[in-house]
C-alpha cells in the first residue's frame, strides 16, 4: 500500500479524520507511538468511544484504504494531529508537533502538502516551516505548509468532520489553496481561506469564547447558591429573552480544547487577555467549590446520623455520554474528595469506561442504591432515568433534574 495521506496521531481526532479520508477511497497510513493502538486499528477495531467511528474504521481497513503503523510512511500529504500539552505554568508544549515534523522531514518531496491540525500557539506553523527548510533547504518554497484546526464535538465527530466549516491558513497563498483542494474531497462544509497565524488564533478564539460563556454560567451558579435561587430555573427564564442565550453551568470545564486552549492565549498575551484568564480561574474554582460541597455534605450527614455516609460520585468524563477523561473536572473532584476520605465507602461511576487504572468503578444502579449521598458530576443519559429515594442526599452539579 502506497498511501496518499499519512496521519501522525491516531487519537480522538486523528483516527476519525483518517477513517473519513479512507472512506472516500483514499489510501491512508496512520501513525501512532502506541503499538496497542496500531494493532487494534489494523484489526479493524477502535480504542476510543465515538459513534459511527467503529464501522468507518472496520470498512476502511477491510477495503485496504486504512493501515496503521508506528513509523512514518512516505505520502503526498501529511497531517499532524498530535497532542499539545502544557509545561511549567500552563505554557503550551509543541514538542509533539516538533517530533512528528522531525519524523516527516526525511520523507518530504517537492509539491507535498504538510498540514498541522493540532491546536497550537500562534506562530507554530511558521516555526515548523522554518524547521523544515533548515533541515531541507532544497525544498524551500517547493512544498505546501498549512494549518487547519478541527472544530468538532466529541460524540458527533464523524458527522461534524464532514459538515462543519473549516478555517484553512497556509504560510502562503499557494499553500492555502493546496490545502483547500485537499479538504474539498471529504468536507461538505464551507472552507474559509486565511493565513496560518489567523487560523491558529481562530481555533484558540473559538474555545476561549466558550470558556468565557461557561464561566458566566458557573459564576451565576455560585451566586445563586448563596442567594437561595435555583440557577437552572433562573437561566431558563433569562433565556426567554430573545437576545439572551446563557449556557448551562456544570462542575467546571474539561476536555482537551475548552479547558486548555485559552492558556495558549494567556501565556503569550498575559496583560491583554484579562477576561479570558479570569474565565479560566472561575471554571477551575467551580471544580474546587464542588469538591468542598461534597465534603460539607459528608460532615452534615455525620452530625445528623452519627455515622459516616457512603458516597456515590457519578461520572468521570469531561462531558456527557463519552469516555474522554482529559482535563475532566469530574475526575479532579473525585480525586480531591478522596484526598479527604476518612473510611467512608465511595462508589465511583463512569458508565462509558470499563475500568480505570486508579479508581475502582461501580455500576451506576448499584452505586445509587448503596450510597447515602449521591453526587452527580456528569449528566450521562444513564443517570437521568434513575429512581432515587427521597431519603438520599443528592448534590446535582450538572443539571440532572432540570
Amino acid at each position: 500500500m502506497t498511501p496518499k495521506v499519512t496521519t501522525v496521531g491516531l487519537g480522538y481526532i486523528g483516527l476519525p479524520t483518517s477513517a473519513l479520508i479512507a472512506s472516500n477511497g483514499v489510501k491512508v497510513f496512520g501513525v501512532d507511538i502506541n503499538p496497542e493502538v496500531v494493532e487494534t486499528i489494523n484489526q479493524g477495531k477502535i480504542h476510543i468511544v465515538e459513534p459511527d467511528l467503529g464501522d468507518a474504521v472496520a470498512q476502511a481497513v477491510e477495503k485496504g484504504y486504512l493501515k496503521a503503523g508506528t513509523k512514518i510512511e512516505a505520502a503526498s500529504t501529511y497531517l499532524v494531529v498530535v497532542p499539545t500539552p502544557f509545561k511549567g505554568n500552563h505554557e503550551p508544549d509543541i514538542s509533539y508537533v516538533e517530533a512528528a515534523t522531525k519524523e516527516i522531514i526525511p520523507h518530504l518531496k517537492e509539491d507535498d502538502l504538510y498540514i498541522i491540525e493540532s491546536t497550537s500557539p500562534v506562530g507554530t506553523t511558521e516555526k515548523m516551516r522554518d524547521y523544515i527548510y533548515t533541515e531541507r533547504p532544497e525544498l524551500e518554497n517547493k512544498i505546501h505548509i498549512a494549518y487547519c484546526p478541527e472544530r468538532v464535538l466529541p460524540g458527533n465527530v464523524m458527522y461534524e468532520l464532514v459538515h462543519n466549516d473549516r478555517v484553512i491558513g497556509g504560510v502562503d497563498e499557494a499553500s492555502t489553496q493546496k490545502a483547500i483542494t485537499f479538504y474539498k474531497d471529504f468536507v461538505k462544509g464551507e472552507l474559509h481561506a486565511t493565513n496560518a497565524r489567523t487560523a491558529e488564533m481562530c481555533k484558540l478564539t473559538e474555545n476561549s469564547s466558550r470558556d468565557v460563556q461557561i464561566a458566566f454560567a458557573n459564576e451565576l451558579s455560585l451566586i445563586c447558591d448563596k442567594a437561595g435561587i435555583n440557577v437552572w430555573e433562573l437561566i431558563d427564564l433569562a433565556n426567554k429573552h430573545p437576545r439572551v442565550n446563557i449556557l448551562q453551568p456544570g462542575c467546571g470545564v474539561g476536555g482537551h480544547c475548552i479547558a486548555v486552549d485559552p492558556y495558549f492565549i494567556t501565556s503569550e498575551f498575559p496583560m491583554e487577555s484579562q477576561i479570558i484568564g479570569k474565565a479560566r480561574e472561575i471554571n477551575n474554582y467551580k471544580s474546587f467549590w464542588c469538591a468542598e460541597q461534597v465534603v460539607k455534605a459528608k460532615q452534615e450527614f455525620e452530625l445528623k446520623h452519627h455515622r459516616k455516609p457512603s458516597i456515590a460520585l457519578m461520572g468521570l468524563a469531561f462531558k456527557p455520554n463519552i469516555d474522554d477523561l482529559r482535563e475532566s473536572p469530574a475526575k479532579y473532584i473525585v480525586q480531591r474528595v478522596l484526598q479527604n476520605a476518612q473510611d467512608e465507602d465511595y462508589y465511583i461511576v463512569e458508565p462509558n469506561v470499563e475500568s480505570h487504572q486508579v479508581f475502582k468503578l461501580t455500576h451506576y444502579e448499584e452505586a445509587t442504591k448503596k450510597a447515602d449521598i449521591i453526587v452527580f458530576l456528569v449528566a450521562h443519559n444513564e443517570f437521568k432515568s434513575l429512581e432515587i429515594s427521597d431519603e438520599k442526599v443528592v448534590l446535582d452539579f450538572c443539571g440532572i433534574y432540570t
